[in-house]
C-alpha cells in the first residue's frame, strides 16, 4: 500500500513508538496482523491472512483456532494454572473465586453437557444469564464445541427474548431461576417461560439455581444444571473451527427498528482483541482488571471474557446495581480485590459525581493504575472528576470508541506502546490497524476543527462477519452511504493535533432554526455548569424553529431546583454553545431513565416531552424515573395553564 501521510502536528512526532507501529499496520498490513496473530496459538496456520471481497472480509483464512482453548486451556499448561481467572460477587454479598483450573474444569464440563444434549459445530444456543460465572463458562463451552452462542440481556423481556431466539432458531436455552437486581429477585425463568412459548426452535432449557427462588419445570424440556453436572465428563476435546467460523452472534438493542444480529468471527476477532487489550491496557499478569458492563452487551464479551482471558489476566464480575446497597459498592470492591484496571461508562461516572468525594474517602483506592471509559463520549468534566478522585491524578485514562459492529476498540490512548498526551474528553488517536477519517456528507474529508462523519476506510480483523441472515441490510446498514468506507454512525472531530473526538450518534441530532446540533455537544455543555451533576438532550417539535431544545437535568448534591437554577443553566448554555443552545424548556429531576448498561434512554425523554407513547421499557433500570419525569412535566405544563 501506499506510504501513509499521519495527520499529527510534529510536536507529538517524538512519540515515535506508537506512531512508527501504526504507519507499519497501514503500510504492511497483512505482515503487521499476521505476527499479531502468531501470538496465539493455533491448531492450523493460515492460508491467507485477508480475503476482502467488499464490503465481506475474511481474516486469516484457512487457519484453525478455537477460542476455548486459547482462554483457558494453553494457560493450564503454565503456572496460570493456579492463578486467578474471576473474582465473583453476587448483590447479596457471597464471593466465589475460580482459578484457571477451575475454570478450566468447569468449561469442560458444561461443553459435556451441551454435547449430551445434542449440540453441535455450528448450532445456536441461546444464553439468558444474569452476571453469574455460569455466562462465561456457558460462552466458552460453546466455543470449544464450535455452537455459536447468542448472550442475550437478562434485562429485556419475554417478547425481545423469543425475537432474538427466533431469528437465530437456537436449539437449547440457558437461563437462570433468577437474577438479583437491587434487592430484588427478577424472575429469569418465568420470563424464558414466556418466551419459550413462542420460540419452535427450542428443544430444550437449561436452568442455574441461582436465587433459589421455585419455579416451574416443564418434564420434557426444562433440565437443571446441577442434575446434568454429576454426569458431566471431565474433558472435551476442544474442536477445531475456521478462521472465519461465527464464535457469536449479538444483537443491537433495537431502539430504532428491528434489532441486527451481528455476526463476529473467531479468528479474527480473537487476534484482535488480544492485541487491543495489550495496546490499551497494558495488560500484565500482575493484573487485577474489572469492567463494570454486564456480558449481555459487546463490551462484556471482550472486556470480561474473551480479551482478558486470552491474556491470562484475573478478571472482576459484580451480579448487581453500581449502588446497592449502598453508594460506595464499587469502590469497595475495587479495595477488596486490589483492583488494577477499572473500566467503566460515563454515565456511571456522572452518578457517582452526584454524591460527591466523602464516599470514596472510606476506601483505599491505591491498587488502581488505569482507569478507562466506554459506551458514549465522556465529557471533560467528567473525565477530570474520574482522574482526580478515582485515580488520585496518577492513573491515566483510555477514552475508548468503538461498537457492537467494530468487534473492538478502534480510537484510545495506547499506554500499553507508548503514553500519549491526553486531553479530557477525546479519545485520541485510531489504534494500529485502523484507518478512520472524518468525512462531509459527500465523503470528502473534512478540515481540521470541522465536524463530520466518522468513517473507516479499510478492513481490520475484529470486523463484523455481517447481519445474521441478512447480508442485504449489512451492506446498505454499513457500507452504501459512503462506498467503500464503514459507516459508523457516529459525529466527529479531528483538531488541529490529529486528535479524534466523538460527538455522538448522527441521528441523536436536533435541527434548530436550520442549525444542526448533536445531544452530546449539548449536554456537555449542560454538566460544565457547576451546579448540575447530570443531563440528558431532547428536542421537541416548534412551530417556528423546527425543533426546540428540552434539558433534563439533575442538580449536584446541595443544589435545589429553583428558578435562577433554571436561569443560570439556561445562561451557561448560551455563553458555552451560543443562543442557538438557549433550551426551550428545563426539567429538573433527581434520576434519568436509563438501561442497566447505563445508557440514557434518550427516546423515553423525547416521547415524555412530545406527549407521544413511551413504549417498551424493558430494558429500564428504574421505572420510577420515568414516573418521575412524566409527574415533573405534567406540573410544568399546568402550571403553564394557569399562568395562561
Amino acid at each position: 500500500m501506499a506510504s501513509l501521510s499521519l495527520p499529527f502536528e510534529t510536536k507529538y512526532l517524538p512519540l515515535k513508538k506508537f506512531f512508527n507501529i501504526y504507519r507499519r499496520s497501514m503500510e504492511e498490513t497483512e505482515e503487521f496482523w499476521a505476527e499479531e496473530a502468531r501470538q496465539l496459538d493455533w491448531f492450523k496456520t493460515w492460508d491467507k491472512v485477508l480475503e476482502w471481497e467488499p464490503p465481506f472480509a475474511r481474516w486469516f483464512v484457512g487457519g484453525q483456532l478455537n477460542a476455548s482453548y486459547i482462554c483457558v486451556d494453553r494457560h493450564v499448561k503454565t503456572w496460570r494454572r493456579s492463578k486467578v481467572a474471576i473474582y465473583w460477587e453476587g448483590e447479596p454479598g457471597d464471593v466465589r473465586v475460580l482459578s484457571y483450573s477451575t475454570l478450566y474444569s468447569e468449561v469442560n464440563r458444561f461443553a459435556s453437557l451441551l454435547r449430551r444434549a445434542g449440540v453441535t459445530k455450528g448450532d445456536r444456543v441461546a444464553l439468558y444469564l444474569p452476571m453469574i460465572p455460569e455466562l462465561p463458562i456457558f460462552m466458552l463451552a460453546c466455543a470449544r464445541l464450535g455452537a455459536i452462542h447468542t448472550v442475550i440481556f437478562s434485562g429485556f423481556s419475554a417478547q425481545a427474548l423469543a425475537d432474538r431466539v427466533n431469528d437465530v432458531q437456537a436449539k437449547l436455552l440457558i437461563t437462570a431461576d433468577g437474577g438479583f437486581r437491587r434487592g430484588k429477585v427478577v424472575p429469569l425463568k418465568e420470563i424464558a417461560d414466556e418466551a419459550v412459548a413462542l420460540t419452535p426452535s427450542v428443544e430444550k432449557t437449561i436452568v442455574v439455581k441461582r436465587t433459589g427462588i421455585s419455579v416451574s419445570m416443564k418434564p420434557s424440556r426444562d433440565l437443571w444444571l446441577d442434575d446434568l453436572l454429576i454426569k458431566a465428563a471431565s474433558f472435551i476435546e476442544p474442536e477445531p473451527v475456521e478462521s472465519e467460523h461465527p464464535l457469536y452472534i449479538l444483537y443491537t438493542s433495537g431502539t430504532t427498528g428491528k434489532p441486527k444480529g451481528i455476526v463476529q468471527s473467531t479468528g479474527g476477532y480473537l487476534v484482535y482483541n488480544y492485541s487491543t487489550y495489550k495496546w490499551v491496557f497494558d495488560l500484565r499478569e500482575e493484573s487485577v482488571y474489572w469492567c463494570s458492563a454486564d456480558v449481555g452487551w459487546v463490551t462484556g464479551h471482550s472486556s470480561i471474557v474473551y480479551a482478558p482471558l486470552a491474556h491470562g489476566a484475573a478478571i472482576v464480575m459484580y451480579e448487581g446495581a453500581p449502588d446497592y446497597p449502598t453508594i460506595d459498592r464499587w469502590w469497595d470492591i475495587i479495595e477488596k480485590y486490589g483492583v488494577t484496571i477499572f473500566y467503566t461508562s460515563p454515565t456511571a461516572i456522572k452518578m457517582f459525581m452526584r454524591y460527591g468525594e466523602d464516599w470514596l474517602k472510606k476506601h483505599n483506592l491505591s491498587s488502581l493504575e488505569l482507569l478507562g471509559s466506554v459506551g458514549e463520549a465522556i465529557n471533560p468534566e467528567a473525565w477530570l472528576w474520574f482522574y482526580q478522585n478515582i485515580g488520585g491524578e496518577r492513573c491515566p485514562i483510555v477514552d475508548t470508541w468503538w461498537q457492537t459492529e467494530t468487534g473492538g476498540i478502534m480510537i484510545s490512548p495506547a499506554p500499553g506502546i507508548e503514553c500519549v498526551p491526553l486531553k479530557p474528553g477525546s479519545a485520541t488517536f485510531p489504534l494500529p490497524g485502523v484507518d478512520a477519517a472524518v468525512v462531509n456528507e459527500r465523503g470528502e474529508p473534512v478540515a481540521a476543527e470541522e465536524r463530520g462523519l466518522l468513517v473507516i476506510k479499510r478492513p481490520w480483523p475484529g470486523m463484523l462477519l455481517g447481519i445474521y441472515g441478512n447480508p442485504e441490510r449489512y451492506k446498505k446498514a454499513y457500507w452504501s452511504t459512503f462506498p467503500g468506507m464503514f459507516y459508523t454512525g457516529d459525529y466527529a472531530v479531528r483538531d488541529r493535533d490529529g486528535y479524534f473526538w466523538i460527538l455522538g450518534r448522527a441521528d441523536e441530532v436536533l435541527k434548530i432554526a436550520g442549525h444542526r446540533m448533536g445531544t452530546a455537544e449539548l449536554e456537555d455543555a449542560a454538566v460544565s455548569y457547576s451546579q448540575v451533576a447530570e443531563a440528558a438532550v431532547v428536542s421537541k417539535s416548534h412551530p417556528v424553529k423546527g425543533e426546540s431544545i428540552i434539558v433534563f437535568a439533575i442538580p449536584t448534591e446541595g443544589s435545589a431546583p429553583s428558578v435562577s437554577l433554571k436561569k443560570g443553566l439556561s445562561d451557561h448554555m448560551r455563553r458555552v454553545v451560543g443562543p442557538i443552545a438557549t433550551p426551550e424548556e428545563i426539567y429538573f429531576v433527581s434520576k434519568l431513565p436509563k438501561t442497566r448498561s447505563g445508557k440514557i434512554m434518550r427516546r423515553v425523554l423525547k416521547a415524555v416531552a412530545n406527549d407521544l407513547p413511551i413504549g417498551d421499557l424493558t430494558t429500564l433500570e428504574d421505572e420510577t424515573s420515568v414516573e418521575e419525569i412524566v409527574r415533573s412535566y405534567q406540573e410544568l405544563e399546568k402550571e403553564r395553564e394557569e399562568k395562561k
